[in-house]
């Protein structure tokens, strides 16, 4: 299995769909299932009916899984990015495409 190019924690922008352009971190990385949710992105409605457990009911909204291949990692300045692996000082680091700087990660 080939290293995580988006981690937890990563500033990601969504590059379709219809939250296209929006920005947010990641705050989940399911890398067998290929997908990520990321805050405040993708939210989905569910309308649960009451229960035992839940006796009010309503709706309930959480931010769903969204494909890895929809996000990007975001530069400083706001725009996209790919993400390709550098070895600096004996270390594996992921570096910006367009930009050259080093993600902490």
């Amino acid at each position: 299995m080939a290293a995580a190019k988006i981690k937890k924690g990563d500033q990601v922008i969504v590059l379709s769909g219809k939250d296209k352009g929006k920005t947010g971190t990641v705050t989940q990385s399911m890398p067998k299932e290929g997908k990520v949710v990321v805050g405040g992105v993708n939210v989905a409605t569910r309308h649960t009916k009451p229960s035992q457990a839940n006796p009010q009911g309503g709706l309930n909204r959480f931010e769903a899984p969204l494909h890895i291949s929809k996000v990007a990692h975001v530069t400083a300045d706001g725009k996209p990015t790919r993400v390709r692996f550098e070895t600096q000082d004996g270390k594996k680091v992921r570096v910006a495409v367009k930009t050259g700087e080093k993600i902490d990660g």
